[in-house]
């Protein structure tokens, strides 16, 4: 069971840091989105390039924030029976909703839009607009984001089965947010 938890520490380590970055891309594509609508205002000139990018930072914000958000226990939860339980309900809720439904969907949604991203690079596929940008980045997204959500309920599952066993105690239960 060490050795699973030290792999569930590594995955949790390696969540931060990518929804750390995906924090930043708020700020990017907000500075972004200002600059494109000031030159738009100001200079009449508007660029498609700039458009994209905007959708494509958009894009990547959720996808690779969604391990992260679960990590920090953010998603939406319908929580009727679910607060009433005991820790251990709880951690039995979570392993079985991890195995039965977080992994397969996150599995799945991975394996089918990697095809695509494939694609993308390998015809260097360009978006249909004048001055767009390559696809390929954005399609990477999708493959991207649900692998490292679904390695994030692998660590999720690790946690509640060490929850389970007595070898962890979970410290934040609660859903933490950052203002």
């Amino acid at each position: 069971m060490n050795a699973l938890l030290t792999l569930a520490r590594l995955i949790d380590a390696l969540t931060e840091r990518v929804g750390r970055f995906a924090i930043w891309l708020v700020l990017v594509t907000t500075l972004i989105s200002a600059g494109n609508a000031l030159a738009r205002w100001a200079l009449g000139e508007s660029s498609n390039a700039w458009l994209e990018i905007q959708w494509y930072l958009f894009g990547a914000m959720f996808l690779l924030a969604a391990g992260y958000t679960l990590k920090h226990n953010g998603h939406v939860r319908i929580d009727i029976f679910y607060g009433r339980l005991s820790v251990k309900g709880q951690a039995w809720i979570d392993l079985i909703g991890g195995l039965l439904f977080l992994l397969p969907m996150a599995g799945l949604l991975a394996w089918l839009a990697w095809p695509m991203f494939m694609d993308a690079w390998t015809t260097h596929e360009m978006s249909p607009d004048s001055g767009g940008l390559a696809r390929w980045p954005v399609k990477l997204m999708l493959p991207l984001g649900f692998g490292l959500l679904a390695l994030q309920g692998v660590a999720e599952i690790i946690k509640r089965i060490g929850v389970l066993t007595g070898t962890l105690v979970l410290e934040h239960e609660t859903p933490t947010e950052e203002v």
